[in-house]
């Protein structure tokens, strides 16, 4: 889970038998869009709001969560690349 650019991935279930890494502010993006009625355009400069460098010592821990406010909600990732949105 070692970001090449600054950016932590989170290893997320996909529709077919295997995870993939995704950007984790993609994956907070999806899960923010999911969760509200926020579209992906209000949503293109959340990268900001979230703290990349805490966020990959998480997911290398072995357990633990951090939430980040983003748009007004409260967003929280755990150790295992679950997120959830408190709406």
């Amino acid at each position: 889970m070692s970001p090449t650019n600054g950016e932590a991935y989170i290893m997320q279930d996909t529709d077919e038998e295997w995870v993939s890494p995704t950007p984790a502010t993609a994956a907070i993006a999806d899960a923010l869009a999911a969760a509200t009625d926020l579209e992906e355009s209000d949503l293109e400069d959340i990268a900001d709001d979230i703290d990349h460098g805490r966020l990959e010592e998480l997911l290398a821990g072995d357990s633990g969560e951090e939430t980040f406010t983003i748009e007004g909600y409260d967003v929280t990732v755990d150790s295992s690349g679950d997120i959830s949105v408190d709406t």
